[in-house]
């Protein structure tokens, strides 16, 4: 359930294409959820300015039904904005994260709501 999606203005190529598997990893762990429920995907080539400059810069959502708040989004950032980084380049100060905390109602899954699968 929990989805982290980042685009970039870094190119595709420098992508490593192996990210979104480190990031759904870095979900389980720091979201405390299984790791078959994460889903990444990482967009590189976005036509992005970020501060009025088009230095390697990201914009990401992380959409999770709990495990968000403001305890834990200091958390969850200091674990992805380190793999971002890491991986691809981008700054900290160069980034922001929108966090998502949706109800089980408003997130479908295999054919229904996580609602119906979980109450």
């Amino acid at each position: 359930m929990p989805y982290f999606r980042l685009e970039t203005n870094v190119p595709q190529e420098k992508i490593p294409k192996d990210f979104p598997n480190t990031i759904c990893q870095i979900l389980a762990k720091s979201l405390g959820k299984p790791l078959s429920y994460c889903s990444a995907s990482v967009t590189g080539g976005v036509n992005l300015s970020f501060g009025g400059s088009t230095e390697p810069a990201a914009q990401a959502t992380l959409m999770s039904i709990g495990a968000l708040g403001v305890a834990e989004n200091k958390k969850h950032s200091k674990a992805l904005y380190s793999a971002v980084e890491q991986s691809i380049g981008v700054p900290p100060n160069r980034m922001y994260i929108q966090y998502q905390n949706s109800p089980t109602s408003d997130v479908g899954f295999n054919g229904t709501t996580f609602h119906d699968l979980f109450g």
